[in-house]
């Protein structure tokens, strides 16, 4: 039996660095190439000892012939680089923290379609990190009567707001997941807050990246609107493992694929709304002398309108209340379906690592 090979973008992430190592324990036998920017012989050194079957790549996401070429040899593309990078953005501002111009990876699905004309009925597969923000309802941080749960089980990408995040990305990978003409394998993942501390090279989430950066240029922890939304949270090792447990299943030819392979990663932990989480944030960030006041409060008008202007984007106004101001809660029934179960999450609760997260993003 050929053991298949790995084009892993994300491997010097926050979910892609906890992936690794996971994979480097259970499936070690499967040897990974990873994608990596200035890959420095102490960030080497790193991933060999995260995955001692991985070899490197030099190059980034906006690497296009690079990212290309390297998916066109691969039987497995695992994407935890960025759920909505476009693949031709330059620099990182604020926006793209947020979910910045989600466009097609064009460069990984043209590689991938190149493999499967060269090898009919063996198409390649492809697992896509997402994210939750596709479910947003646009609450605007207003309190809600009988918000939503969203079920992975029959869910339809189509069936959510069309100017939500993430879905002009998504909806054309599960298009070249249904296709006839040279297909592809797709499998996207759906987590939700991804929180706590990685073992990786990047240890610290993006949206603590982001919460830190806006509460030092706001003076306060922020949230969008009054903060009575609430988003389904999930802590980074579970992340991991259920991108394991994915990866196993499809394997074997077990996993929901094409249209049904759409799978929440969630848990249903005690429910956490976004102003309890900037009301922690923003008293520890206080008592270390960072920011001027603690708890929360929404960020202004202006100071909204002031992140559009620094970063040249129309449209961080509108990715902002998506991402941050929306309801996003859901069910991992494909997961669990498949044995997964959040096993960190309830161990370590979001609330109660909050301060060890800050201080690694510090």
């Amino acid at each position: 039996m050929t053991i298949p090979t790995i084009f892993l973008l994300g491997a010097t992430g926050y979910v892609g660095g906890e992936f690794l190592i996971l994979l480097g324990r259970k499936l070690p036998q499967l040897p990974v190439l990873a994608l990596v920017r200035h890959p420095t012989a102490e960030k080497i050194t790193k991933l060999h000892s995260m995955h001692a079957n991985v070899s490197v790549v030099e190059g980034s996401l906006d690497d296009l012939e690079i990212v290309k070429d390297q998916a066109a040899k691969a039987d497995i593309v695992i994407n935890i680089a960025s759920g909505g990078h476009s693949l031709s953005s330059q620099g990182q501002s604020t926006a793209s923290w947020i979910g910045s111009n989600l466009k097609n990876p064009v460069a990984i699905l043209e590689g991938m379609t190149e493999h499967s004309a060269r090898k009919p009925g063996e198409p390649p597969l492809l697992i896509h990190i997402s994210g939750l923000a596709v479910l947003s309802d646009d609450a605007r941080g207003e309190l809600v009567k009988d918000v939503k749960v969203w079920s992975d089980i029959g869910f339809n990408l189509k069936s959510v707001p069309p100017d939500n995040v993430h879905l002009d990305v998504d909806i054309p990978i599960v298009e070249a997941g249904t296709r006839k003409d040279n297909p592809i394998r797709t499998i996207i993942l759906f987590p939700g807050l991804i929180y706590g501390v990685g073992q990786g090279v990047q240890r610290t989430t993006v949206w603590i990246r982001t919460q830190l950066k806006l509460a030092r240029d706001a003076g306060y922890a922020g949230t969008w609107g009054p903060g009575y939304n609430a988003m389904s949270h999930v802590h980074v090792k579970d992340v991991a493992s259920a991108i394991l447990v994915i990866l196993k299943a499809a394997l074997e030819h077990k996993a929901d694929e094409g249209a049904e392979g759409l799978y929440f990663v969630a848990s249903d932990a005690p429910k956490v709304t976004k102003r309890e989480c900037q009301a922690v944030i923003g008293d520890y960030l206080f008592s270390k002398g960072i920011i001027k006041q603690p708890g929360s409060q929404p960020f202004t008008k202006e100071f909204i309108t002031s992140l559009a202007s620094t970063d040249h984007s129309s449209d961080i106004s509108h990715l902002g209340w998506r991402t941050f101001g929306g309801n996003q809660l859901a069910k991992s029934e494909r997961l669990a379906k498949l044995g997964w179960v959040p096993v960190e999450t309830f161990k370590h609760p979001i609330l109660d690592t909050l301060f060890e997260s800050l201080d690694a993003a510090l």
